[in-house]
């Protein structure tokens, strides 16, 4: 299994914390959002490779940052060649892009950079690899439909399948919200293209992950853990004081 950590974004809604340092590498309780990221990804089982897909304004601070970390997989940094939040890729041709530069044949978890996340990785996979060749992302119940409509939200049946899956409604019909945790198995990375291609959407993986559902190939596992969307800096202050360090 390879790894991908979504990480090509310009954080400007935490502008000025994000001017000069990506929001993966921000602190939450004494350490990098990605150091947790990383710490879920070694309780798995056998990981081949761990890339990381950034922009060329923050490639430098993660190349920095992953020679010094150790890991028990090799971690690559790889540079989308971006400059701006205008001229960004987005993230479903950030994943493309990496799918062919480094020619990836095996099953693929992607995560997002700013996901911070207490479930295990192994469950999800294990979930994940129980249908494929069937794609699954990470779904968590939020409660409150008023907060849903931000998100992207999802339906499924009996089985974990995805029926129903919409990108930011304006009246989401559940509170299941798709956290950035996906698993595609190799037989469904040729989808990718294939969905750019038809001229869909190619920032928000929600879009896709409607895509998909419409398809038919989608599976949601629900996890009941703490989960944070580090979007802004109210979220990063409640993230620290979860993990018990009030600075940002």
């Amino acid at each position: 299994m390879t790894v991908l950590i979504l990480a090509a974004g310009y954080a400007t809604r935490l502008y000025p914390l994000t001017l000069n340092k990506p929001k993966p590498l921000l602190p939450v309780g004494g350490k990098p959002i990605l150091e947790h990221i990383f710490e879920r990804i070694g309780r798995l089982g056998r990981v081949n490779r761990c890339f990381i897909v950034t922009n060329q304004k923050f490639f430098g601070n993660f190349k920095e940052w992953a020679e010094k970390y150790e890991f028990k997989a090799p971690i690559e940094v790889i540079n989308d060649e971006t400059t701006t939040n205008e001229n960004r890729l987005g993230a479903i041709r950030d994943i493309e892009f990496v799918i062919k530069k480094k020619n990836i044949d095996d099953g693929l978890l992607v995560i997002g950079g700013d996901n911070l996340f207490e479930f295990d990785l192994k469950a999800f996979t294990e979930f994940a690899k129980a249908r494929e060749p069937n794609s699954s992302l990470a779904l968590f119940d939020i409660k409150d439909i008023q907060k849903a409509n931000i998100y992207g939200v999802a339906k499924i049946d009996s089985s974990g399948k995805v029926v129903d899956f919409k990108e930011k409604s304006t009246a989401p019909e559940s509170t299941l919200i798709a956290t950035c945790v996906y698993y595609f198995p190799k037989e469904k990375l040729k989808l990718i293209p294939e969905y750019i291609s038809l001229g869909n959407g190619h920032d928000a993986p929600g879009n896709y992950i409607k895509w998909l559902s419409e398809k038919g190939e989608m599976y949601g596992f629900v996890f009941k853990e703490a989960w944070y969307d580090i979007g802004d800096l109210e979220s990063l202050k409640e993230a620290n004081r979860k993990y018990g360090n009030e600075k940002t």
